[in-house]
C-alpha cells in the first residue's frame, strides 16, 4: 500500500514504472522483429523501389499509422486485406503475429541492423562461478548460461582433449605416443604446450587452408564443358604458407585482392593474386570472351561478399537487393574496383632453377663455339643465303588501332598486342614514311613471353593457346586498294576447318579461310604478299582482319616492305637473321658473322649429329611451372564499367565509378579508386563486417556452427548472432591482436568454454576423414605443397568425361598425399571427397553441407583406400608384440586415440576371433580380402575385416 500511495503521489514514477514494463515486454527489433520483416515482408515493401507495393517501405522507419495498419493487417479477417496476402504462401504464424503486435504497442521502435554498426569495446559481463573462466571468452559464454539457468560442462579429459585439440588445428588424429605423452604430462601447463606445438605444426598451415580454398573455388580444371587442365597449385601453396606464417588477416587480404599493385611487389605477392583467378573459364565453341569476362567478374564480386563481408551481393546483380540496401547500381559499383585487371600466367622460377638455367645456357654457347665447322660448308650455305636474301625494311605505322585493345610499338620495331579480345577483331595501321616503289609486304608473326603458350596469338580461352587466324588482309594506298598477284608463307596449318590457309587465302573475302600457323606456338612464322606492280604512294593503310568461332588474333608481329622486283619467298630464317644476309659484304660486322654462325651451327643440317650433346644440355634446361595471377592494367587503359541492365551481358546502360557500398564506412579520401584501395577499405578497422565475418568463420570451423549460423549471410535475413557481445569482443581482439589467426585460435582453444566434455560434435569433413585414414595405418606422406596427385579410386569413375585425361593414379609416395593436394576436377570430383559433401569448387562456398547416407559406408568399407589402408593396419597389428587381447586394445587406440573400455574391450575381441574362426573354416577367403600367402594369412585377413570395421565407426569420423 505504501508503494502505491508513493506512486499515485508522484505520476513520474507511476509512468516511468510503466516505461519499464513496457521496455521489458517490447520484442527485441533485431533479434525478434527484422527477421519476421525480411522473411514475409521486405520482397514486396523492401529497398528495390521496382518491386515495392504500394510505395510503402518497412526496411526503414516509418510514419507511427503505418506500423498501426500493420498490427491490424497481419490478422485481419478479410483476404483482400491480410498481410502478408494468401497468394504470397507465406502466413505469419500465431507467435509471429504476437511478436509484431507486440512490437508495434510497445512503439515500433528501429534501430539499425546490427552487422552494419560497428562493435564496441564494452567490459566483461560479471558472473557469479568466477573461477571457471579461463580467458575473457568463457565471461560472455558463463553470462549466458548464468542467464539460463544452466550450469556449464566438466571439462573433457584428457583423451578427447588431445583428439578434440589435434583434428581442429591440425586436421589429424594424433598418434599413440602423442597421446600418450600428454596424458601422462604432470606439468600445469601441459595443455598449453600441447596447443602450441600443434599450432606450430607445418600441419596447421595445411588444415586450415582447406576452408579458405572452400571460398576461393580452388580447382586444378577450367570448368564448364571441356574442363581443361590449368595450372595455380602455386597459389595453393602460398596460402599454406601464409597461414603457417600466420600472415596478418589484413595482409592476407590485401596481398590476395591486389597484391600485384603493392610497392615493389614481390614474385609471392604477385602469386597471391590467383585468389580471383580461381574463377571456372569457359572455353566452350563459340563462346564471347567478353561475355565469359564479364560472368568471372559477377562471379569475383559475389565471392568477395561471402568471403569478406558475409553479404549475398549475387542478389543485386539484376536487381537492387530485395532485402539488404544493396543498389542494383552498387553492385557495379563494386565491380568497378576489379575491372581494370589483366590475367597473364606467370613464371614461377626458383633461384635455384633460374642459377641452373644460366648455368645451362652458358654451357650451351660454350659448346657450340667449340663445336668443329666446317668452314667450307658454312661459306656455301652464307653464300647461297645472300644471294637470295631480300633486304627488307621495317616500317613503323604514324596510327594504329584494335577494335577493343591497344597496339604498342617495342624497341625491335614489332608491334604488341594486348587488353580485352574477341572473335572478332581488326587492326588498323596508317604509315606515312616508307620507301617508293616497294614490290612486296611481308608479316612476321613473332613468338613472345607474355603471350598465352609464348605466341604468336592470343587465342586462351578456346582453341590451341597461341595460336592465331589472321582472315582477311586489305592493303589500301592514296586511298585504292592494293592488287595483289601472289603471296607464301614459310608454314600454315589451321586448328579446325576446311579450306587451305596460306596468304593468297586472306584475299578472298571469305572469313572463314585465312592464314594460322597452329601447332607453332611459340616460334616464328612469316608470310609474305607480292604486289601486281611497285606501290607508288604518299600514305599507306593496311587493315588486318581476325574473325574465328574463338578469339584469334595477332600478339606480336612485325611489317617490313622490300623493293625488289623479283618476286621474294616468306622463308624458315628469322627477320633478323635474313636483315644481316641481306647487307653488302663490306657491310657486314664482326658481330653479324659471329650471329651468322651461330645461326648455322644451330640450324644446320651437317652439324646435326655434332649438336647432339647440346641438344641433351637444352632438355635439362629446368622448365618453371606458371601459375594464374591478376595484373592491373596501365592507368591511361582503364576499362570502362557500366551498370548492366538486370544483370545481363548484353544490356549496358550507364558508365559507373568504382565505389564501395552505401550503408558501410566511405572509402578513406587518401585511397586509389582500385583494387589496392578496395581491399585496403576491406580491412579497414571501421568497416563493421570483415572483423566479425572472420572470426564467426573461425568460430564456426572449430565449434561446428558460428556464433552467427549463417556464416556466408550476415544481411537482414541471416541469422542473428546468438551471443552478440561475445562476436563483437572476438572481432575487436581480432584487430588488437594484429589480426592473427593463431592467437585468436590459442584463445579460443584455451578457453574453458572450449574444454567442456560435452561439446558440439559432428562429422568431419571429407578431407580429415580421408587424412585419418592415412594417419592410423601409417601410410600417410607428409610433403608439403607441389603439384596436385591423383591417389587411387574405383578406375570406372571418370570414364567418358569430356575435357578428359581420365584418372591417371599417382605411384609411390603420392599415392598417399594428404587430400588438399589430390586434382581437384570441376565436372569429376574425387569420389571419396563428393560423396562426404567436399563442395564441386565452381562457387564460393562458406559452410559445407553435412549429408548421412548409406554410400558414406560403403565407401568407408569398399574404397580401394580403405582397403589399402586396413591391409597396412593389419599387417602393423601382425608384427606388435604380446597377446591378442593387447594387440586389440592398441589397434583400438591408434583408431580411436583412446584405450576401449572393458565392454568395447571384449565386444572388439569378439569381433576379431569370430571372423578369424569364418576365415579358418573357409566359410569367408583370406586371400580375397589380404592377398595370397600361407600360414598367417588368415590371421591378416581377420586383422583387415576389424581395421575396416573401426575405420568405420561413428567415434573415427566424429569429432567431439
Amino acid at each position: 500500500m505504501a508503494c502505491g500511495r508513493a506512486l499515485l503521489k508522484r505520476p513520474w514514477l507511476l509512468i516511468l514504472f510503466a516505461a519499464q514494463l513496457a521496455a521489458q515486454a517490447a520484442p527485441d527489433f533485431q533479434r525478434d522483429v527484422r527477421p519476421i520483416l525480411a522473411g514475409h515482408c521486405f520482397k514486396c515493401h523492401g529497398p528495390d523501389e521496382k518491386t515495392r507495393k504500394a510505395d510503402l517501405r518497412l526496411d526503414v522507419r516509418s510514419e507511427e499509422d503505418v506500423f498501426a495498419r500493420l498490427a491490424k493487417r497481419i490478422d485481419h479477417p478479410d483476404p483482400d486485406e491480410l498481410m502478408p496476402p494468401p497468394s504470397a504462401k507465406k502466413p505469419l504464424s500465431a507467435a509471429q503475429k504476437k511478436v509484431l503486435q507486440k512490437w508495434v504497442q510497445a512503439g515500433a521502435g528501429y534501430t539499425e541492423h546490427w552487422a552494419f554498426i560497428p562493435p564496441k569495446a564494452k567490459p566483461l559481463p560479471r558472473v557469479n562461478q568466477t573461477e571457471w573462466p579461463r580467458n575473457d571468452i568463457d565471461h560472455f559464454v558463463l553470462a549466458r548460461l548464468e542467464g539460463a539457468g544452466k550450469p556449464p560442462s566438466t571439462e573433457a579429459d584428457r583423451y578427447r582433449l588431445i583428439r578434440r585439440l589435434s583434428l581442429d588445428l591440425i586436421g589429424l588424429p594424433p598418434t599413440p605416443g602423442e597421446v600418450r605423452e600428454f596424458v601422462e604430462d604432470t606439468r600445469p601447463d601441459a595443455y598449453e604446450r600441447l596447443v602450441d606445438r600443434l599450432l606450430d605444426r607445418p600441419e596447421y598451415g595445411e588444415h586450415w587452408a582447406s576452408s579458405w580454398l572452400d571460398l576461393a573455388r580452388y580447382a586444378d580444371t577450367n570448368g564448364y564443358e571441356k574442363d581443361r587442365p590449368r595450372t595455380i597449385w602455386p597459389w595453393r601453396d602460398w596460402v599454406i604458407r601464409a597461414i603457417n606464417d600466420d600472415m596478418p588477416f589484413d595482409q592476407f587480404t590485401v596481398e590476395q585482392i591486389a597484391g600485384d599493385m603493392l610497392p615493389g611487389a614481390t614474385l609471392s605477392q604477385r602469386v597471391a593474386t590467383g585468389f580471383h583467378r580461381n574463377t571456372m573459364v569457359n572455353e566452350e565453341g563459340g563462346i564471347d570472351p567478353l561475355e565469359f569476362r564479364f560472368y568471372a567478374m559477377v562471379d569475383r564480386v559475389n565471392t568477395t561478399g561471402t568471403t569478406w563481408l558475409g553479404l549475398t551481393l549475387g542478389c543485386a546483380q539484376c536487381h537492387t537487393h530485395k532485402f539488404d540496401p544493396v543498389p542494383h547500381r552498387s553492385y557495379y559499383e563494386l565491380m568497378a574496383f576489379m575491372n581494370n585487371t589483366a590475367e597473364p600466367e606467370l613464371p614461377l622460377f626458383t633461384v635455384e632453377q633460374a642459377e641452373k638455367k644460366k648455368s645451362f645456357e652458358k654451357k650451351i654457347r660454350e659448346q657450340l663455339w667449340e663445336l668443329p665447322v666446317d668452314t667450307a660448308k658454312y661459306e656455301a650455305w652464307l653464300k647461297n643465303e645472300r644471294t637470295t636474301a631480300v633486304p627488307w625494311q621495317t616500317i613503323v605505322p604514324a596510327k594504329m588501332k584494335t577494335s577493343i585493345g591497344w597496339l604498342e610499338q617495342l624497341e625491335d620495331q614489332s608491334i604488341f598486342a594486348s587488353g580485352d579480345t574477341r572473335k572478332h577483331d581488326v587492326y588498323e595501321l596508317e604509315f606515312n614514311d616508307f620507301p617508293e616503289n616497294i614490290t612486296s609486304l611481308r608479316l612476321e608473326a613473332l613468338p613472345d613471353e607474355r603471350l598465352p603458350n609464348g605466341g604468336p596469338g592470343r587465342a586462351y580461352y578456346e582453341g590451341p593457346k597461341g595460336d592465331f587466324f589472321l582472315s582477311e588482309l586489305k592493303l589500301i594506298a592514296d586511298g585504292k586498294p592494293v592488287e595483289i598477284a601472289s603471296g607464301s608463307v614459310n608454314y600454315a596449318k589451321q586448328w579446325i576447318g576446311s579450306g587451305k590457309p596460306g596468304a593468297m587465302a586472306t584475299l578472298d573475302g571469305d572469313l572463314q579461310t585465312g592464314w594460322s600457323a597452329s601447332g607453332r606456338e611459340g616460334r616464328p612464322s612469316q608470310a609474305v604478299w607480292y604486289f601486281t606492280k611497285p606501290l607508288k604512294a604518299k600514305s599507306l593503310k593496311l587493315q588486318m582482319d581476325f574473325s574465328r568461332h574463338y578469339s584469334a588474333s595477332l600478339g606480336r608481329f612485325r611489317l617490313s616492305v622490300a623493293k625488289r622486283n623479283k618476286k621474294p619467298n616468306a622463308k624458315e630464317l628469322p627477320g633478323e637473321i635474313e636483315a644481316r644476309l641481306a647487307k653488302r659484304a663490306e657491310a657486314l660486322e664482326q658481330a653479324d658473322h659471329d650471329v651468322l654462325l651461330a645461326y648455322y651451327i644451330e640450324t644446320a643440317g651437317d652439324a646435326a649429329e655434332l649438336r647432339k650433346p647440346i641438344e641433351s644440355l637444352r632438355r635439362g634446361i629446368p622448365k618453371p611451372p606458371y601459375t594464374l595471377v591478376m595484373q592491373e592494367r596501365p592507368a591511361n587503359r582503364v576499362r570502362k564499367m557500366h551498370r548492366h541492365h538486370r544483370g545481363e551481358f548484353l544490356s549496358p546502360r550507364e558508365t559507373v565509378q568504382p565505389k564501395v557500398l552505401p550503408f558501410l564506412p566511405p572509402l578513406d579520401e587518401r585511397m586509389p579508386r582500385n583494387r589496392l584501395g578496395f581491399a585496403r577499405w576491406l580491412v579497414d578497422p571501421a568497416n563493421p563486417l570483415t572483423a566479425r565475418v572472420t572470426i564467426n568463420r573461425l568460430w564456426s570451423s572449430i565449434f561446428g556452427e558460428g556464433i552467427v549460423r549463417t556464416i556466408e549471410d550476415f544481411g537482414y535475413t541471416g541469422a542473428a548472432p546468438t551471443n552478440p557481445e561475445l562476436l563483437d569482443w572476438l572481432a575487436l581482439e581480432l584487430i588488437r591482436q594484429g589480426w592473427s589467426q593463431k592467437k585468436l585460435l590459442r584463445l579460443i582453444v584455451t578457453s574453458a568454454t572450449y574444454r567442456q566434455r560435452s561439446g558440439m560434435e559432428y562429422r568431419m569433413s571429407a578431407e580429415q576423414i580421408r587424412d585419418s585414414i592415412l594417419t592410423v595405418s601409417g601410410l600417410l606422406h607428409k610433403r608439403i605443397g607441389g603439384a596436385s596427385v591423383f591417389p587411387p579410386q574405383t578406375g570406372s569413375i571418370g570414364e567418358g568425361i569430356y575435357g578428359g585425361g581420365g584418372w591417371k593414379t599417382s605411384s609411390g609416395a603420392d599415392r598417399y598425399r594428404r587430400s588438399l593436394y589430390t586434382y581437384r576436377k570441376r565436372s569429376m570430383p574425387y569420389a571419396m571427397h563428393d560423396t562426404f559433401d567436399a563442395p564441386s569448387h565452381e562457387t564460393c562456398v562458406a559452410r559445407r553441407e553435412i549429408s548421412n547416407t548409406p554410400l558414406q559406408a560403403l565407401m568407408l568399407l569398399n574404397d580401394p583406400l580403405a582397403i589399402e589402408a586396413s591391409r597396412a593396419l593389419a599387417q602393423w597389428a601382425a608384427q606388435q608384440p604380446g597377446d591378442r587381447s593387447a594387440i586389440v586394445k592398441a589397434l583400438f587406440e591408434r583408431c580411436l586415440s583412446r584405450p576401449p573400455d572393458a565392454e568395447e574391450q571384449k565386444m572388439v575381441l569378439d569381433y576379431f576371433e569370430k571372423t578369424l574362426h569364418r576365415f579358418e573354416s573357409r566359410e569367408i577367403d583370406a586371400t580375397k580380402v589380404f592377398g595370397t600367402g600361407a600360414g598367417e594369412t588368415n590371421k591378416r585377413g581377420a586383422w583387415t575385416a576389424l581395421s575396416r570395421a573401426l575405420l568405420n565407426t561413428h567415434e573415427f569420423i566424429t569429432r567431439n
